[in-house]
C-alpha cells in the first residue's frame, strides 16, 4: 500500500479501528486494524467531507441501518483488478459469489486463482465487498483484512450470510 494520499481519518468499528484515505474527492483505501496496528498510524489525521461521510456510512453499516454504500471510490489497480472490484461492488448486502463465478462474470473463466489475487488486493474492503467471495463449495479460503478469517466471518454473519459447517 502506498502512502500517497492527501487525507486520512480513523474510526472505531466492531471489527477494530478503520483507517480511510482519500484524494479529496474519492475514497482511495480502507484498512482494518491488524494486531493493534494500522498502515498509516504514524500519519496525523487530516479530514475531508468525503471521509466524514464514509465514516458516517460505515457507522450505519455496522449498526445494521445501511445496506448499500453511496460513496465515490477510486481504487488503484490493473484493468483486471478493477474489473473484479467493479463486479464485487455490484454485490449487495447479503449476496455472495465464488471465485469461479467472478471469473465467468468478467469474461475470464478458469481464472479463479488470479481472481483470488485481485480480491485479496482490494484496497477498499467492506465498501467494495470482497468479504462476499467464497470458494465454489461455500468455504472461506481467506481474508486479507483485519484479523483474517474471523473478520470475514463477522462481516458475513452481520449481513446474514450463513455458511454450512
Amino acid at each position: 500500500m502506498t502512502s500517497s494520499f492527501a487525507y486520512l481519518i480513523r474510526t472505531e468499528s466492531p471489527i477494530g479501528r478503520l483507517e480511510l484515505t482519500s484524494d479529496g474527492e474519492s475514497i482511495t483505501s480502507l484498512s482494518i486494524e491488524r494486531k493493534g496496528h494500522l498502515p498509516f498510524e504514524e500519519h496525523p489525521e487530516r479530514s475531508t467531507p468525503v471521509l466524514v461521510e464514509a465514516a458516517r456510512q460505515l457507522d450505519e453499516y455496522f449498526a445494521g441501518t445501511r445496506r448499500d454504500f453511496d460513496l465515490p471510490v477510486r481504487p488503484v489497480g490493473t484493468d483486471f483488478q478493477r474489473a473484479v472490484w467493479d463486479r464485487l461492488d455490484s454485490l449487495g448486502w447479503g449476496e455472495y459469489t465464488s471465485y469461479g463465478e467472478l471469473g465467468n462474470d468478467i469474461g475470464k473463466p478458469g481464472s479463479a486463482r488470479a481472481i483470488g489475487g485481485a480480491v485479496g488486493s482490494n484496497p477498499i474492503p467492506i465498501i467494495i465487498g470482497c468479504h462476499r467471495v467464497l470458494s465454489s463449495n461455500g468455504r472461506i479460503t481467506g481474508y486479507s483484512g483485519g484479523e483474517g478469517i474471523p473478520t470475514k466471518l463477522w462481516l458475513l454473519a452481520h449481513e446474514g450470510i450463513t455458511l454450512a459447517a
